[in-house]
């Protein structure tokens, strides 16, 4: 035996028994490899906990939108059959008052239509009766026969020689005519399409009927038109002036035309 002997080798380690190996997943503890150790507990956690994948959510959103429709159809259904399902003598109730229903609308309809032609008829012979009016209005304007008020001029010729003619008097009827005068009354005579002027030794007969100077015209029409016609040049006014006449046109914004033809 040699001088210096060798220590005794220590003694490994025991092992840890089984139930210390199961409770070494405690927090904190890694692996060999550094990954963290799990409990058994944990893992089974794990496997029993759901996970709701993308086809489970597209199969709940399917069902949710296959519900809706279901339940929609029922209801249409449901209003659909309302009459299938209903008694005969419902039915015939019911068909009674859609009859009843319809033969009203068609009389509010015909009732409708009758106030609708009556209305137009109204207005047809309304308006041919105003016009009937317009016309007789204007044809009586025309003949003399209807007095007339409006705008014109009032003419008044004062003849001290007595050279006013027959001839003049209608010269200043044509010019008046001329510039628009719708009527013309000279002294009371109305005149018409058929008036004429004569000279007699008394003086001016106009329609048969004498004219005493002075001589007073009234013509309806537009006032500066007639006055402006009358005072031209060459015109009755200056002819009836040389004549020694004395002549005055006074426009008038209204004048009444009293006098009229007798047929």
């Amino acid at each position: 035996m040699s001088e210096h002997s060798e220590a005794p080798a220590p003694e490994a380690a025991p092992e840890p028994e089984a139930e210390d190996a199961a409770e070494t997943g405690s927090a904190g503890e890694t692996g060999s490899a550094g990954e963290p150790v799990r409990r058994p507990l944990a893992l089974v956690g794990d496997m029993l906990r759901p996970r709701l994948t993308r086809g489970q959510a597209a199969g709940a959103l399917l069902c949710l939108v296959l519900g809706f429709a279901v339940v929609t159809q029922v209801r249409a259904n449901h209003h659909d059959t309302k009459f299938a399902t209903a008694r005969q003598d419902e039915l015939v109730g019911i068909l009674s008052d859609l009859t009843q229903r319809s033969e009203r609308l068609r009389g509010d309809l015909r009732d409708l239509e009758n106030t609708k032609a009556g209305l137009e008829r109204d207005a047809r012979g309304q308006t041919a009766l105003e016009e009937a009016r317009r016309r007789a209005d204007d044809y009586g304007l025309l003949a003399g026969t209807v007095p007339a008020q409006g705008p014109g001029v009032e003419i008044v010729v004062t003849d001290p020689r007595r050279a006013v003619r027959a001839a003049n008097l209608l010269d200043a009827l044509e010019e008046l005519r001329d510039a628009g005068a719708e009527v013309v009354q000279v002294g009371d005579v109305r005149a018409g399409v058929d008036t004429y002027f004569v000279d007699r030794p008394e003086g001016v007969i106009a329609d048969g009927r004498f004219l005493p100077p002075p001589y007073r015209i009234l013509a309806i029409g537009d006032p500066h038109t007639m006055a402006t016609a009358l005072g031209i040049p060459g015109g009755v006014v200056r002819t009836l002036r040389g004549l020694g006449a004395g002549v005055t046109v006074t426009p008038r914004a209204r004048m009444t035309v009293s006098a009229v033809r007798s047929g």
